[in-house]
């Protein structure tokens, strides 16, 4: 597998952007906000909310991270406008992070202090582990003085038990996924078991001790599980959600909610699409390579 991961990696690249293009309609609302609005309002439709993430991250300049807060400030006001069940997920690094981490701050504090006007709620997303400490950190700080403010802890992370006992005693509002970013071992898991079971405690722990949890998984097995948690606990439907990508494991999507449960997806736009979607191609290794063979292998 390791090998595969490496020449997938190499082989990507190869790929012409408007292939990547045509794969990432199904996973990007498009480059507009107004293509992000569309999307939600056929989600809300179905009775399904939205969380919405202007693609881009690693910012260098402060300029460009300042227009990003206005950007999200906009979409904030948007779905205010449209009366749409939809937050924002934002992402640290997109903000200035590795600018300056109280230049961050100020942004993301902005960023929250406008969503409180709006009654509506700001995700703090969870980018590769030279963020985590730094993210949770801004996170906590913030939860002194708004309760509209939430963020991510990743299952992959060797630290992520110690992350959820701190977290726990903050009442935090967190989603909980597995991870994306290619990591160190001396900083990760790399055994999918292991990945998985450090998800299901984790779930186990904030769900026993009243936090309120974005199960964000398409993994069925952990779906289920988390199903049991559910009902072990006798939850109400307004204590959890489930999260999901746009356009992956559809089905399984719609039987959640058709089974009564709250769902919620994650709808990215904007016009940094490419280095979304290479990402994803590389986390899902049968899309990319069935991509690959149908460009690179005639039959």
């Amino acid at each position: 597998m390791f090998l595969f991961n490496k020449l997938l990696a190499w082989t990507l690249p190869l790929v012409p952007k408007f292939i990547v293009g045509l794969f990432s309609k199904k996973y990007i609302a498009g480059s507009t906000l107004q293509d992000a609005i569309d999307k939600i309002k056929e989600f809300n439709a179905k009775g399904i909310m939205a969380t919405v993430d202007i693609l881009g991250e690693e910012i260098e300049k402060e300029e460009d991270a300042l227009k990003v807060v206005d950007e999200y400030k906009h979409v904030l006001e948007a779905i205010d406008s449209y009366q749409l069940d939809s937050n924002v997920s934002i992402k640290p690094t997109h903000l200035g992070l590795k600018i300056d981490k109280e230049f961050c701050y100020n942004n993301i504090r902005s960023i929250v202090e406008e969503a409180q006007k709006y009654n509506n709620f700001v995700r703090i997303d969870m980018e590769d582990h030279t963020c985590t400490t730094d993210t949770i950190e801004i996170f906590l700080r913030l939860k002194v003085n708004f309760s509209n403010v939430g963020v991510v802890i990743q299952s992959y992370l060797r630290r992520t038990i110690d992350d959820v006992n701190i977290l726990i005693e903050h009442k935090a509002d967190l989603r909980l996924c597995k991870g994306i970013y290619v990591e160190p071992r001396v900083v990760s898991y790399k055994d999918p078991s292991i990945i998985n079971d450090n998800f299901k405690y984790s779930l186990e722990k904030l769900l026993g001790s009243g936090c309120y949890v974005g199960i964000a998984t398409h993994d069925e097995k952990l779906i289920w599980h988390a199903l049991s948690q559910i009902d072990k606990l006798n939850l109400k439907r307004e204590d959890y959600e489930f999260q999901m990508l746009l356009g992956v494991t559809e089905e399984l999507r719609d039987i959640l909610v058709s089974a009564g449960h709250r769902m919620r997806i994650y709808i990215p736009f904007g016009e940094h699409w490419y280095a979304y979607s290479m990402r994803r191609l590389k986390e899902n290794p049968n899309i990319a390579i069935s991509i690959i063979k149908n460009i690179f292998i005639k039959n």
